[in-house]
């Protein structure tokens, strides 16, 4: 696990200062920063906005008396959707944008239960149920 993260954290910053480069060699330097810093505030509003509507469905759930899984989930994914997106590249806001769209992020919250589900059937998480609430 700490190797693929590892790798992870080298390579996306490897990609993407790649990437800066090539676009800024097409479109010019400051035609890069103004779309990042475009796609930035893009990002940030978009954010906002997909994070209280998840927010009123985890509300909405709890309410009606069960576990929000599914909307914690999607939750998870707008926050890491917007971390991506304030983080400067084009790959990075590709990926971050595909998590706020929801029907794209669909996508990862199905594949993140997958995995979920997998690691408890091996044993890996452990589920415990508490019913007490004080």
């Amino acid at each position: 696990m700490f190797l693929k993260l590892f790798s992870l954290f080298l390579i996306i910053p490897v990609v993407e200062i790649y990437l800066l480069l090539k676009v800024g060699e097409i479109i010019g330097a400051l035609n890069t920063v103004l779309i990042i810093l475009i796609t930035a505030g893009i990002g940030a509003y978009l954010t906002k906005s997909q994070g209280f509507r998840v927010l009123r469905q985890i509300q909405d759930a709890t309410m009606q008396g069960y576990m929000p899984g599914n909307e914690l989930l999607h939750g998870l994914f707008v926050l890491i959707g917007g971390f991506a997106l304030l983080t400067p590249g084009f790959l990075t806001d590709t990926i971050g944008f595909s998590m706020l769209i929801p029907q794209i992020r669909e996508i990862y919250v199905r594949i993140a239960k997958g995995i979920i589900r997998k690691k408890i059937q091996q044993g890996n998480i452990q589920m415990r149920m508490y019913t007490d609430f004080r």
